[in-house]
């Protein structure tokens, strides 16, 4: 994993909790996207090859519902209120937090453990979703839910009636019905001198200027949305996918792709406000990573579709 990528956390398992499904329509509020055909891959001279993000390939998509936004902290409450979940973080008693946004009150929280090659990822203790930056830190209810792991999106989704989108779908979405365009916008990644994304400004991993209005996350409909009508498929949040992670190649052209039967970790996609051009130009509309389905970290939060 790239450095300012989330971090990943030992298996646990997978989540035990049981939950009641809530009972609201589960497309009121998506956005549909039609069935069609959509380029997706890239060709980005920056992107990492290890990453496999092309060549650009041919899909067909059955029409699908997705969330104009990313899952917010006060959706999330309300998942835990009405199911009585209990997150990986929290059952494990810690999480991943970046350095920069470690509160005064959390600095004795910080575990004897260390992320290799990435210090600026602190192991702490009580950093959940409640308090993503551990003890005294606050959940804003209109920013993105993080310091969720992909089983706990996916205990999400079940409850709401929907499930996460599969790779495909999410780059179809993310594009806004631009074709091969380098972000959900166009080409540009400022347009007329305005930022269209929550990424990292500055010197990475030290010096974040905040140019774009924020430090860490962005409440959900802080830019303008795509094409589509959804928000920040580029920048604020890594958003986890259905997929399992693969780098093999893949067919020209395909339908309702799934991705690999197997694997040990999961697609995600997006880009997150950690992301920098020096380390991780990754909110590239094209790109892409991966962690493990265990892991959680302050950068990390998902959309559903239906």
């Amino acid at each position: 994993m790239d450095s300012c990528c989330s971090p990943a956390r030992p298996s646990t398992g997978g989540p035990a909790s049981t939950r009641r499904r809530a009972t609201a329509s589960t497309t009121k509020g998506m956005v549909r996207i039609e069935g069609g055909t959509f380029v997706l891959g890239g060709e980005d001279p920056d992107a990492n090859p290890a990453d496999r993000e092309g060549p650009p390939r041919t899909v067909h998509l059955s029409s699908f519902h997705i969330d104009p936004i990313c899952v917010t902290n006060a959706a999330f409450a309300s998942f835990v209120k009405h199911s009585g979940y209990v997150t990986e973080a929290e059952r494990e008693g810690w999480s991943y937090v970046f350095h920069l946004l470690l509160p005064r009150q959390a600095e004795n929280h910080i575990l004897n453990a260390s992320v290799p090659q990435t210090p600026w990822w602190l192991p702490v203790a009580g950093a959940n979703w409640r308090q993503p930056a551990g003890p005294g830190s606050q959940a804003p209810p209109n920013h993105p839910v993080v310091q969720v792991s992909w089983n706990d999106a996916v205990a999400y989704a079940d409850w709401a009636g929907k499930r996460l989108p599969t790779e495909a779908q999410w780059e179809a979405a993310a594009r806004g019905g631009l074709e091969r365009a380098r972000y959900p916008w166009g080409n540009t990644l400022l347009v007329n001198g305005a930022h269209r994304c929550n990424i990292w400004q500055g010197r990475f991993p030290d010096l974040n200027t905040a140019d774009d209005g924020h430090l860490g996350t962005a409440p959900v409909k802080t830019f303008r949305p795509n094409g589509y009508g959804l928000y920040q498929m580029s920048g604020n949040v890594w958003e986890w996918c259905a997929d399992h992670w693969g780098t093999g190649s893949l067919p020209a052209e395909s339908t309702d792709p799934t991705g690999p039967q197997e694997g040990t970790a999961r697609v995600t996609r997006g880009g997150s406000f950690l992301c920098h051009e020096s380390y991780c130009n990754r909110y590239r509309v094209a790109a892409r990573t991966f962690n493990t389905p265990e892991s959680s970290s302050q950068n990390t939060g998902f959309r559903c579709v239906s």
